[in-house]
């Protein structure tokens, strides 16, 4: 039977925005009806503010009657975007889900009533009905993936080639957070807010949060603070504690969760991992057309909100102790977790590129992901990719749709040996894309910035020097296990040991538990692991079993 509240939605005749890829639907009126049921309607007049930028959102606004602009608060003076919709349509993004501040300023442009659903409701809504939320939470990622695009949301005022500023972008890219950079090099608009706000040199890099709040030099942790993004805290005890917010992790925690756990969630940057880089993921089971792994990591992170876990990010674990019995985990802020199990999904740390000169633009010109923020900081110019893997495969292909040119330089003899076969067609046969097989970047050459790469050809030895000043390494990852410390085993290469295996002090029952009672290790982190991501999901719902059975004998092993 189909569900009345999928019926075409009424026309509206007046001019708006116009759908962009599915970002401003128009709810039908059932589906207005349904959302009446958790929130009120309310009158509004001509001018009147329904959100205001750099401030919390207190409710979801549907439009009935009237129109409501959108518009993004641009304090460069290069113009702000305004948005008009009209009945149907709903305003906000995935940061109302997040208890982020918004981005935009949001009015009445004529008297009208909207329908006020408070944020309570709408997230009851959007993980609970598998229609009208799928629709909301849809739009608000494409949304935001289109913000980000854009530029919108944050401004960054600083130099590219700053290691602070870096950072910041670093940040709001991992978060998903829209931002544009202001860069001192050679943008008017930066040199001219530095001069309306008389900023020196000890105030950059700058974020200006709302167009009015103006943070100066501030740490990772203040601006998150600002944007709301670590709202939750650690609490002190728990049933398990998830150490990684990657595919593994957030997979361990919503199965975990929807058992019925009391389970917290954390991680050093954002949810999401190294997955939540990929621009396009198109091999991933049972998304036909592909999906950005930012889309999945929110919607994981929503399921795990959904069942009641905590997420903290950014936390970053710092110290395990597993002795005497008891577990305890301490955070670089100073904080500690004692729960009943852990469960280690800290994946990996990117392998850095061994090649002259590197280090001095580690921080300004060396990138370890590709995504919309990376392109838009490259621009047109052209970039070098190293890696012969699917990392660098997907790279290459996104950031030809941008950059003049890409050189991706590859160790071995041919694409074919790590990289999917999909991939190695489309980079192939991609006009701008040029392939250096058997070769590998030996030396970089700049001043105060990256200018260019030497690459060798291994067998003749001929060198040949790539004018970039953008250098993305796709070339593989290290355990991130050192925040362990040494008590747990590791194989010969640091990955974490874990399950029954011969010569052990004492016989293990559980597969993915390491040698310290109650804490066990899933994903890319975990010696023998498939480094898949499907395979890390797979590791992180089967977990939970174990954990279970470890916690019901009260954490003893037999």
């Amino acid at each position: 039977m189909t569900d009345p509240r999928s019926e075409p939605p009424e026309q509206v005749t007046s001019a708006e925005t116009p759908d962009a890829l599915g970002a401003y639907p128009r709810l039908t009126p059932p589906q207005l009806q349904a959302l009446s049921e958790h929130g009120a309607t309310v009158p509004v007049s001509e001018g009147q503010v329904l959100a205001r930028a750099g401030e919390p959102i207190g409710s979801f606004f549907a439009v009935i009657e009237g129109r409501v602009g959108v518009q993004d608060t641009d304090p460069d003076g290069q113009g702000a975007r305004t948005e008009v919709h009209g009945p149907g349509r709903f305003v906000g993004d995935i940061g109302l889900l997040e208890g982020q501040p918004s981005f935009a300023t949001v009015t009445a442009l004529q008297a009208g009533t909207v329908l006020a659903v408070p944020i309570p409701a709408l997230e009851r809504i959007v993980t609970g009905d598998p229609l009208l939320g799928d629709i909301i939470l849809r739009a608000y990622l494409i949304r935001r993936s289109l913000a980000i695009g854009a530029g919108a949301g944050l401004r960054i005022v600083g130099s590219r080639f700053s290691p602070d500023t870096r950072r910041l972008l670093d940040f709001a890219a991992r978060n998903r957070i829209p931002h544009r950079l202001l860069d001192l090099d050679g943008d008017p608009a930066a040199e001219l807010i530095v001069r309306r706000l008389s900023l020196d040199v000890a105030d950059l890099p700058v974020v200006i949060v709302g167009g009015t709040r103006i943070m100066r030099n501030p740490s990772v942790a203040e601006v998150s603070e600002a944007l709301g993004i670590r709202r939750a805290r650690a609490q002190p005890t728990c049933d398990l504690l998830v150490v990684g917010a990657g595919p593994a992790g957030l997979a361990a925690t919503v199965y975990a969760a929807s058992d019925g756990l009391s389970v917290v969630l954390c991680d050093s940057v954002a949810t999401g991992g190294q997955a939540a880089q990929s621009a396009r993921i198109e091999n991933y089971l049972g998304f036909p057309a592909g999906i950005s792994g930012a889309e999945l990591a929110e919607r994981a992170r929503l399921q795990a909100a959904k069942f009641g876990a905590t997420v903290v990010a950014p936390a970053s674990a710092e110290e395990l102790d597993a002795t005497g019995g008891a577990i305890t985990v301490r955070f670089s802020d100073g904080t500690t977790v004692t729960p009943r199990a852990v469960v280690v999904a800290s994946g990996m740390e990117y392998r850095r590129l061994a090649a002259k000169n590197l280090d001095r633009f580690e921080y300004t010109s060396v990138y370890y992901a590709a995504t919309i923020n990376e392109a838009r900081e490259c621009g047109i110019d052209p970039v070098v990719v190293v890696g012969g893997g699917n990392s660098a495969g997907q790279a290459a292909v996104f950031l030809s749709g941008t950059a003049s040119h890409v050189h991706l330089v590859v160790r071995g003899d041919e694409l074919g040996a790590d990289m999917s076969r999909y991939l190695v067609a489309q980079v192939e046969d991609h006009p701008r894309i040029t392939v250096h097989v058997r070769s590998e970047v030996v030396e970089a050459a700049g001043g105060s910035r990256l200018e260019s790469v030497t690459v060798e050809h291994r067998p003749s030895g001929a060198r040949e020097e790539l004018p970039t000043a953008h250098l993305f390494v796709f070339i593989g990852a290290v355990p991130a296990t050192a925040w362990l410390g040494p008590g747990l085993e590791r194989d010969e290469r640091g990955y974490l040991l874990t399950g029954p295996r011969p010569g052990a002090a004492e016989p293990l029952v559980q597969p993915f538990e390491t040698s310290a009672h109650g804490v066990f290790a899933v994903g890319d982190v975990r010696s023998g692991s498939v480094k898949r991501m499907s395979a890390a999901v797979g590791e992180g719902a089967s977990v939970v079993k174990m954990v279970h059975d470890y916690l019901a004998t009260g954490g003893s092993r037999s």
